[in-house]
């Protein structure tokens, strides 16, 4: 029933997206990294679900999701799943919490109607697999600088790999964006390993191609794509690293394009990948206009501080 109502609202709000299927989406609520905590709730009307939250506890933060199928909207259903959300993470000790919002839908007036405070903005740009020249496309993923070489690994880095590649992910530390972290993140080699199980146990498949640095065995770049086993027609990609040092090669461009030949082969129902960038990603926004992504959304990080929100919510 929780599906039904995510359905309905995306038809509702975002009808260019794809629908989600039963497929794994009980793991996909349930299943957290080691050290996380997961709470989730319903609203029912005459025993019909109209209503979802859950709040993920990570990190510093409590992370929100209240989705409420529109002929329940105005109701005080959201609201009351949002109050039960801030109580639980109010009680588990958390201090904030933060909700990423697609710029355009009514749940932007609803987190700011309940006092969140913008923090960030970054733009979803969508990819059409069907208007790619894969031609030119092969032409880009062979682009790169002589002494790198490329490599493909479906399902994750092999364990001799995964020292060099936390080390290549902890170089996005040294310049921060200003987002809420408000997806899991991994820099460290137990953390990456736990992120990859989590992953897989929770129906998404992913898709690693990385830039080495062939002298020093250094991971120079890499690009992560993830495709949910929820609705295997849409990838998401993830995080795309190019090291400071290695910058300048075209690395960043070969990575993308290597990626998008590998999922043509490796998944052939997708029809389109995803991304998100900050407006300050100037470089991989050129990289992703020129494979041929387009601005779809403006994708919007909230905040709030949970003693003042529990406060508001029971006064309300």
């Amino acid at each position: 029933m929780a599906l039904r109502t995510l359905n309905v609202l995306l038809a509702a709000d975002l009808p260019q997206d794809p629908l989600w299927r039963e497929d794994k989406f009980r793991e996909y609520l349930a299943v957290t990294m080691p050290g996380e905590r997961r709470y989730c709730w319903v609203a029912e009307h005459r025993g019909v679900i109209v209503g979802y939250a859950s709040v993920l506890l990570l990190g510093d933060i409590g992370v929100v999701e209240v989705f409420v199928s529109p002929e329940a909207r105005r109701t005080g259903a959201g609201s009351a799943l949002l109050a039960a959300a801030a109580r639980r993470t109010d009680e588990d000790g958390f201090d904030a919490m933060g909700v990423e919002v697609v710029g355009g839908t009514p749940a932007a007036d609803f987190y700011e109607w309940h006092g969140f405070r913008l923090a960030f903005v970054e733009m979803r740009n969508v990819l059409d697999l069907s208007t790619v020249d894969w031609l030119w496309l092969g032409a880009r993923a062979q682009g790169v600088g002589s002494g790198y070489r490329l490599e493909y690994h479906p399902g994750g880095v092999p364990e001799d790999l995964f020292e060099a590649y936390a080390q290549a992910k902890c170089s996005i530390r040294a310049n921060p964006t200003g987002n809420l972290e408000l997806r899991p993140s991994s820099y460290d080699v137990d953390r990456l390993r736990a992120s990859l199980d989590t992953l897989h146990a929770r129906g998404l498949k992913p898709y690693i191609v990385l830039a080495v640095h062939e002298s020093s065995g250094a991971v120079a770049g890499l690009t992560e794509v993830v495709v949910p086993a929820q609705r295997p027609t849409r990838a998401d990609q993830y995080d795309t690293v190019v090291v400071p040092k290695h910058r300048g090669y075209g690395l960043g461009r070969a990575l993308k394009a290597r990626m998008l030949f590998e999922l043509r082969s490796a998944e052939p129902q997708l029809l389109d990948v995803q991304t998100w960038n900050a407006a300050e990603s100037t470089a991989m926004l050129r990289v992703n206009t020129e494979l041929g992504f387009r601005p779809d959304r403006q994708w919007r990080e909230y905040e709030a501080d949970v003693p003042d929100l529990v406060r508001r919510l029971k006064a309300a």
